[in-house]
């Protein structure tokens, strides 16, 4: 799997749990995509690990009926083929409404896929 195509697999994932009664499998592929030292900054400022960032999806499913995440503007700004430095335009579309984030994330290689070690996400205003 590409890089682009790994990001939103992760991200459409991510908007069907949140956006339907998706099944477990979902929240299981998104939590196995997640480093386990996962950490990111959310974009209020607080500081989430991997458990405390799942803890919360878990308990978010469907939070958001139809909510759909569109990746663009993908840059790579590092890459040693062992781990990927990412910065990334995270669009959310939920109840007549879009708002975006600016994304920087570190991704490692590991066999055939991506796992995500940590990221940053900052909040772009209209």
């Amino acid at each position: 799997m590409d890089l682009e195509d790994a990001i939103q697999a992760l991200h459409d994932d991510l908007a069907a749990w949140l956006g339907s009664e998706a099944p477990d499998s979902v929240f299981d592929r998104f939590a196995a995509a997640q480093d386990p030292s996962f950490s990111m900054v959310t974009t209020t400022g607080q500081v989430l690990h991997r458990d405390e960032l799942l803890t919360g999806l878990r308990a978010a499913r469907n939070a958001q009926p139809g909510l759909r995440i569109a990746i663009s503007e993908i840059e790579v700004l590092s890459s040693d083929g062992a781990v990927t430095v990412v910065r990334f335009l995270e669009s959310h579309h939920h109840a007549g409404t879009v708002s975006r984030r600016r994304v920087l994330a570190v991704l490692r290689s590991e066999r055939e896929s991506l796992r995500w070690s940590t990221l940053q996400e900052t909040d772009v205003p209209d």
